[in-house]
């Protein structure tokens, strides 16, 4: 386990963590932070970080700059693992922190260092379709369709596709069909994926920018920020079975540890739970874990009558082996859909 903050933390009024006492701690003048995350984090984290290190001055007196690394989450994990200097992690999936922790960078009972099991958001899968939805696109079924072209990004490299590939198994094996049905769907749908782009964020704008492909499978939070942002005005689809994606935030041991950041990375860990902070992330289309930003944010998500977790697989240690991992489901789906 990470070691404790040296100094105790509290809940202020707007809900943010505050070291109580921070002010006889007379930390250095200014420090840095790098957090590395995944693409589609980015405009969450263009409000948030400012708020927090605004914050972090007034109650510390500290000057804190915090850097940022985007980038599909496979690569992500990789570049730290070989050495980007990361204090704080937020990947797509609990499977890429994990890497991290396999690799020697975080210890060992991380996910129960901040509320819950240090999950910072949620979303679910959506369908960007075309307009007027002239392949009438509405259910998982819908994709296995050799006259529907999908556009999805590469499992290997892409944490957002690793939720696609198990929404899409899942749309079987949680509504009644064996895996023998999820195997042969799943490789009909890949069928009809031309090209695997690295990343969610690339993965769209080969559908809207470059105007690519029937249908999009993407987060939710990336049709509402294309919608927000003008770059995709059509009415996107949310099956409503669904996989309940869950992003996690952790401190890098290693590098805090080596740098001594850790005081300043644990309290940016702990804000993305504040309510500022979780309006944000709703702001930017993701679902917030904080209870009363989520009641407070209901209405702006589509409604889904059946959620399944990685937790139905066997957890993000079965599923890297049995899914992904060498030799794994998506390598031999892969060939035969080729």
């Amino acid at each position: 386990m990470a070691a404790p903050l040296a100094v105790a933390v509290a809940l202020g009024g707007s809900g943010t963590l505050l070291p109580l006492n921070a002010q006889a701690q007379q930390p250095a003048p200014r420090q840095e932070l790098l957090l590395v995350s995944y693409a589609v984090t980015k405009a969450a984290y263009d409000k948030i970080i400012p708020r927090f290190t605004a914050d972090w001055k007034k109650r510390t007196g500290q000057t804190v700059v915090v850097r940022t690394s985007y980038g599909g989450s496979g690569s992500q994990t990789r570049a730290v693992i070989d050495g980007l200097a990361a204090d704080v992690v937020g990947l797509a999936l609990t499977a890429d922190t994990l890497k991290l922790e396999e690799a020697g960078l975080i210890r060992p009972g991380w996910e129960k260092e901040n509320p819950n099991n240090s999950i910072i958001t949620n979303s679910v899968v959506a369908f960007f379709v075309r307009p007027g939805n002239p392949k009438k696109i509405r259910t998982w079924n819908d994709l296995d369709n050799k006259n529907v072209e999908v556009i999805t990004a590469n499992p290997k490299t892409s944490g957002g596709a690793r939720w696609n590939f198990l929404g899409l198994w899942g749309s079987v094996t949680e509504t009644g069909g064996n895996e023998a049905k999820a195997r042969a769907f799943v490789t009909n749908v890949y069928r009809n994926v031309d090209t695997l782009p690295k990343d969610a964020r690339e993965a769209t704008d080969v559908f809207v920018k470059r105007n690519q492909g029937d249908v999009l499978l993407n987060y939710e939070n990336e049709a509402i920020l294309a919608r927000k942002s003008g770059t995709w005005k059509t009415p996107y689809i949310v099956p409503t079975t669904n996989i309940l994606i869950e992003g996690p935030i952790a401190v890098v041991d290693r590098n805090v540890d080596r740098k001594g950041t850790r005081r300043v990375a644990e309290a940016f860990a702990r804000y993305l739970y504040s309510e500022p902070a979780q309006r944000a992330f709703a702001e930017e289309g993701f679902r917030p874990v904080n209870a009363k930003v989520k009641a407070e944010t209901r209405s702006r998500f589509a409604p889904v009558s059946k959620l399944f977790t990685a937790r139905d697989f066997g957890g993000w240690d079965t599923i890297n082996k049995r899914f992904f991992g060498k030799g794994g489901l998506w390598d031999s789906i892969f060939s035969k859909s080729r």
